[in-house]
């Protein structure tokens, strides 16, 4: 047989393809990711033509079992040369086919009665999606732990917070830990939507208007875990929603992780000198010997252009598709896996740096006592001395001015030159600005007060714990075969 007649659509044609057309036109150099999705799609595929009487029990069980060894194949150690020998092979689902062939002969032709590739890609895809986003789930609970560990390891220690990256006023290093593992909590439940959006099985939709076949769809969902099939065959071989959706869960979770690299870049620099940097994550000058780069942060940092680049990829490549299947779609593929594989380390390595971070907790409490952090606390003070804040506020500001000009801070001032911004002042007002007072005054949900920042942390702790527990740890390394369909059950 030619290569040409070896297609899976070569029937109606009579000329070769061009050899370089050919070659360019072609997936499987990286939808080869696929095997273990197309395998398990295929198997629930073979339950549902044994269900209509097109496959005898015996066929089924020699296709399922010739499928199994394919899959287990794929994870060997020769997984890679046995792919890049099917020089022939157009996708995931021709390679599949072929090799199905090659094991039991003319019988592996009968699995592809009743469906399309256009329906397989679309299974596969969500599949292939669902399980990665429980893994960076995973994962992410693994990097929310380690923020919540250093929370508790931190104590009642200070730090400046800052607005327009000027110190504004003192919390407790925990609250703002607790600040990322919010944001990391957010981006899970993202994830979490996008698995039950995509979680419908497109099989049995055939190329674009349903199979032509009586197939009962419910079997090939219910054995891929999915919730129920698609409604609309149109779309379910043309949606591509779930790719667009998941990629940017994926660009707000690299956004966060670049907010938090820049704080830990900006504040392992000498100028700040607030966190040692993680030397088993960290690199040298060639030319300088007295450095030490942060790399992990600055490279986390400049992820978020190749992930956010793969989601403006993605959106570009379905503006004004119309319905249903165009070719247009397998270029919304790689999009996906590049920016899975970059996230997935991502996360995993910044789980770890974060565990390996270090405070220099008294360089941290020396900025939280000069500066004027407690500025906002003082007017306050005079809030509760029945002054209006507006009032206040100048009254304190006028004192900072005072305070600049003498080079002293607040605290320092006696309480007769307290007085000639406002006969309120009394000798309470020292104590309501000291650092813990400062911190306590921020007494509500959500603030930085010191016992409110012990219930956040109590409350941030079992909602990690709830999500770890609901996912596990999870080995970067590939899944096994059988766990591939049911990742999402």
């Amino acid at each position: 047989m030619s290569e040409q007649h070896a297609k899976m659509w070569s029937g109606r044609f009579r000329e070769p393809l061009d050899p370089t057309f050919d070659h360019w036109q072609r997936s499987f150099g990286f939808d080869r990711q696929l095997l273990q999705e197309e395998v398990a799609a295929s198997k629930a595929h073979s339950l549902a033509l044994k269900a209509a009487d097109i496959l005898t029990n015996a066929e089924q069980s020699t296709i399922g079992d010739a499928l199994s060894a394919i899959a287990l194949h794929g994870v060997a150690e020769d997984a890679k040369q046995w792919m890049d020998e099917a020089s022939n092979a157009e996708d995931i689902h021709h390679f599949v086919e072929m090799k199905l062939v090659e094991a039991i002969g003319d019988l592996g032709l009968k699995l592809h009665t009743g469906r399309s590739r256009n329906e397989q890609i679309a299974t596969d895809l969500r599949l292939y999606i669902r399980l990665r986003s429980r893994m960076l789930i995973a994962n992410i609970g693994e990097w929310a732990r380690a923020l919540v560990e250093l929370a508790k390891a931190s104590g009642e220690a200070v730090m400046p917070s800052y607005t327009h990256l000027q110190r504004a006023e003192p919390v407790l290093i925990a609250h703002w830990l607790l600040a990322y593992v919010e944001m990391l909590l957010r981006d899970a439940s993202r994830l979490e939507d996008c698995i039950a959006r995509l979680n419908y099985s497109p099989l049995g939709s055939g190329p674009i208007a349903g199979a032509t076949l009586a197939l009962d769809r419910t079997i090939a969902s219910q054995e891929l875990a999915f919730s129920a099939p698609t409604a609309n065959s149109m779309d379910a071989t043309s949606d591509r929603d779930f790719v667009l959706e998941y990629l940017h869960a994926l660009t707000l979770l690299t956004l966060h992780a670049s907010r938090f690299a820049e704080e830990i870049t900006l504040f392992a620099t000498a100028e700040f000198g607030f966190v040692d940097l993680p030397e088993a994550f960290s690199t040298g000058s060639s030319a300088m010997p007295q450095k030490k780069n942060p790399d992990l942060t600055e490279l986390v940092r400049a992820k978020v252009g190749r992930v956010n680049g793969a989601a403006q990829a993605v959106t570009l490549q379905l503006k004004g598709l119309p319905l249903a299947y165009n070719k247009d779609m397998q270029e919304t593929q790689e999009p996906v896996f590049a920016a899975t594989s970059a996230m997935h380390l991502t996360v995993y390595l910044l789980a770890k740096f974060t565990s390996a971070l270090k405070f220099r907790e008294d360089r941290m409490r020396a900025a939280c006592e000069n500066g004027f952090l407690n500025a906002m606390a003082a007017a306050t003070y005079l809030v509760y001395k029945g002054v209006p804040f507006r009032k206040a506020h100048e009254k304190i500001g006028n004192a900072v001015r005072y305070c600049l000009d003498k080079s002293c801070e607040l605290n320092d001032l006696t309480l007769e030159e307290l007085k000639q911004f406002g006969p309120e002042f009394e000798d309470d007002f020292f104590a309501a600005i000291t650092l813990e007072a400062t911190l306590d005054c921020h007494d509500v949900v959500g603030g930085t007060a010191r016992h409110r920042v012990r219930e956040a942390l109590k409350d941030a702790e079992a909602r990690v714990q709830k999500l770890v527990k609901a996912y596990g740890t999870v080995d970067l390394g590939i899944r096994k075969p059988a766990e591939a369909a049911h990742a999402g059950a």
